[in-house]
């Protein structure tokens, strides 16, 4: 195995730590790895950006590029490369890794453009690195208040980019702007008061010349919004509230003042559709999440997805999963937007599996509701209507002695990123099925910057719980990497694991899908059977989504496991 690790001097670092703001390139501490040049200047980046453009000239920019959260505007998180096959994926081998200092759980996935990769540290530090070694260009670090308010650690998942420019949201409200050259802080933007609940954790959404970002705090009583931001002053240009006010549409689903700490967070980067202009985005839980006797009413737009004018931010449409969410199944997953056909009619799609448990298809530029199927096991419906609303059973909801309610509170699948193969017309996710929780409800009064979940959980699944000893039960359920058929949502295949996974996927041209697990692993499966090609061991849980990009015309595999990032490619 060829070791390229820039191997970094974390005593150094440490005491440096203090300080650290942007390094320029001379001041980075050299790597101890033989094999490694000096870092890279701005100049450096420029110069490299110019070589990988020439040998990238046989592919799009696109294809050779994850310039987005989520690889493209339809979150598909699928890439058109082919190096890495069925047949080769077993010579696949660590090309580089990069350490983490922080300690907090790795949620980044990181872009890559033109042979320079950009990722984020919880909580929030931006490092520019060399894609191709993994050597470091530049550092930035925000510099946080001792006391933030993010709901389930100081975590961030990543960068948006346009031309130059970096963009970035911070656990104390603010949304940065940073040169991607030099590192250095062009403008810094104060989008909320986070002492107040607020935090911003997603990576932020580019669409033509606006900055798209939304707020987590759905368990402190915060009242959430999608605002837009002029990329190159911060100025904001809109802002779409998810609780609306009173003379607002959707106001008349809340009663008394509940409104006021309504919920609807949203802490996951959106999809775009550049023929319809239209954005979409899932809102979060109503707050608070399990006492929902204070919230009476449908609660919009809370567990809901919304679509948006880009240019005004303007509701083009909603449609609510779960109205009057007493479970915290809020509808933070990724929207996979896909043109296809459907029942013989050509399709503009919005394919979303929900945390609630259902697989719904949603025709993306109206709205309708055109289907919707169970994909794992759940007891709290007995199935949708025609419109796509619930038929709830009676009883399946938290009280003050606990209710056991399938699924957990963590749901069918959650945040982490799924994937849509136009290759083999497949979507897959990361699936927590056969798995309950134990639902409680008890009485809490709002105060500002604290809780306000009104009840709490006790999850079935050992590892969720964080026990001492967090010994798996097959009894308590079972993750898989599941491929369902868009049309149907019925299961095509699944790749069982021991325990749960809050790993993302990435599907290929060349029909390989990689993921990680809980159990440390990373793997590579047959995206057409889910026959596993490749496996490595790696001892960290896998919290991210992998990603794919092409460097010195060689395909490289990208994916944070534990606080390392590891990069992998062909052997040579």
């Amino acid at each position: 195995m060829r070791s390229g690790t820039p191997l970094r001097n974390a005593a150094a670092r440490a005491r440096n730590a203090s300080s650290r703001e942007t390094k320029p390139a001379g001041s980075l501490l050299a790597a101890h790895n033989a094999d490694c040049r000096p870092v890279k200047s701005g100049a450096g980046i420029r110069q490299m950006k110019f070589a990988i453009f020439l040998l990238a000239a046989a592919l799009s920019a696109q294809d050779a590029n994850w310039t987005t959260y989520h690889g493209n505007y339809s979150s598909t998180h699928h890439s058109a490369l082919t190096q890495i096959t069925p047949a080769n994926a077993k010579n696949l081998e660590l090309k580089w890794t990069f350490q983490a200092q922080s300690l907090e759980k790795f949620e980044a996935t990181p872009l890559v453009v033109d042979g320079v990769m950009y990722l984020t540290e919880a909580p929030n530090t931006v490092v520019a690195l060399d894609a191709a070694t993994g050597r470091e260009f530049w550092i930035y670090e925000h510099k946080n208040p001792d006391v933030t308010y993010p709901c389930c650690g100081k975590i961030n998942r990543g960068l948006a980019i346009r031309e130059n420019t970096l963009y970035m949201g911070t656990l104390d409200g603010k949304l940065i702007a940073i040169d991607a050259i030099t590192g250095q802080l062009r403008w810094e933007k104060v989008v909320v008061d986070f002492k107040e609940g607020y935090a911003l954790t997603h990576a932020p959404l580019i669409i033509k010349d606006k900055v798209l970002m939304g707020t987590a705090g759905g368990e402190l009583g915060i009242r959430g919004f999608l605002a837009a931001f002029d990329a190159k002053t911060g100025k904001e240009i809109w802002k779409f509230k998810t609780i609306p006010e009173p003379g607002e549409p959707g106001h008349e689903t809340w009663h008394n003042d509940a409104w006021k700490h309504g919920g609807g967070p949203i802490w996951l980067t959106g999809s775009y559709d550049p023929a319809l202009n239209l954005t979409y985005w899932g809102v979060g839980n109503a707050g608070p999440d399990w006492n929902a006797k204070v919230r009476p009413g449908d609660n919009l737009y809370t567990s809901s997805v919304i679509a948006l004018d880009a240019d005004t931010g303007k509701l083009k449409w909603h449609f609510q999963f779960t109205p009057h969410d007493e479970w915290d199944w809020d509808s933070v997953q990724t929207p996979v937007l896909v043109d296809r056909v459907w029942r013989g009619r050509p399709r503009k799609l919005l394919l979303w599996a929900n945390r609630n448990g259902f697989f719904y298809l949603i025709d993306r530029a109206t709205g309708e509701f055109l289907q919707g199927t169970p994909f794992v096991k759940l007891d709290w419906a007995t199935g949708l209507d025609d419109k796509g609303r619930p038929v709830r059973v009676a009883g399946k909801v938290p009280t003050p002695q606990g209710t056991v309610i399938y699924p957990g509170v963590q749901g069918g699948t959650n945040w982490f990123a799924p994937s849509y193969s136009p290759k083999t017309d497949l979507f897959y996710l990361n699936v927590w099925d056969d798995y309950s929780g134990t639902y409680f409800a008890w009485d809490q009064e709002y105060e500002r910057g604290k809780w306000y979940a009104g009840g709490g959980i006790k999850a079935d699944v050992q590892s969720v719980r964080r026990d001492r000893l967090a010994r798996r039960d097959p009894k308590s359920g079972y993750g898989a990497v599941r491929a369902l058929n868009p049309s149907t949502g019925a299961k095509v295949w699944e790749y069982k694991m021991t325990d749960v996974s809050e790993g993302g996927i990435v599907t290929t041209a060349a029909n390989v899908l990689f993921s990680g697990n809980r159990e440390g692993h990373f793997f590579a499966l047959d995206a057409t059977n889910g026959n596993l090609l490749w496996n490595i061991y790696l001892g960290g849980q896998t919290a991210a989504s992998p990603m794919t990009y092409l460097v010195n015309g060689k395909q490289r595999v990208t994916i944070a496991v534990g606080h390392t990032l590891y990069t992998f490619g062909l052997r040579e």
